[in-house]
């Protein structure tokens, strides 16, 4: 049985979370107002509950559901297992965050009527995004 762990995240809106998921290959993401169950690897329920989800079958076969959970402070922590975090490390919460980012940044110039002059993403893993509006 897995030990499952917290880490903080300044991720906040589940819709953005849901789209950075699917940049990085995870395209079935279960999105729940009040917090789900999470699974282990064998398919038994564990306590740990969270609002976003990706389930065991999606990640691999001997893996364990990975959940977000929503804090008082209306901030999402991600709830990995200790198993998992040799693969859903910092690194790829920082991937996430850089994919979240985008996506947040993407809505805003869609809503305030800017275009994406330029898409650009740097060998190092950092996106240049470059908007313009036209008044």
């Amino acid at each position: 049985m897995s030990h499952f762990t917290r880490v903080r995240t300044a991720l906040h809106d589940p819709e953005l979370l849901v789209l950075a998921l699917a940049t990085l290959g995870f395209t079935a993401v279960e999105t729940h107002a009040t917090p789900q169950t999470l699974y282990g690897y064998r398919g038994d329920a564990r306590p740990e509950r969270a609002e976003v989800i990706i389930r065991r079958a999606h990640i691999g076969r001997a893996s364990n559901d990975i959940g977000f959970r929503r804090r008082d402070d209306g901030t999402f922590e991600a709830v990995i297992s200790e198993y998992d975090r040799s693969r859903y490390d910092h690194r790829w919460l920082t991937r996430l965050a850089r994919a979240y980012g985008h996506t947040a940044a993407l809505r805003y110039a869609e809503e305030n009527g800017y275009e994406v002059d330029s898409d650009v993403l740097e060998e190092d893993g950092r996106r240049r995004l470059v908007l313009r509006r036209y008044t």
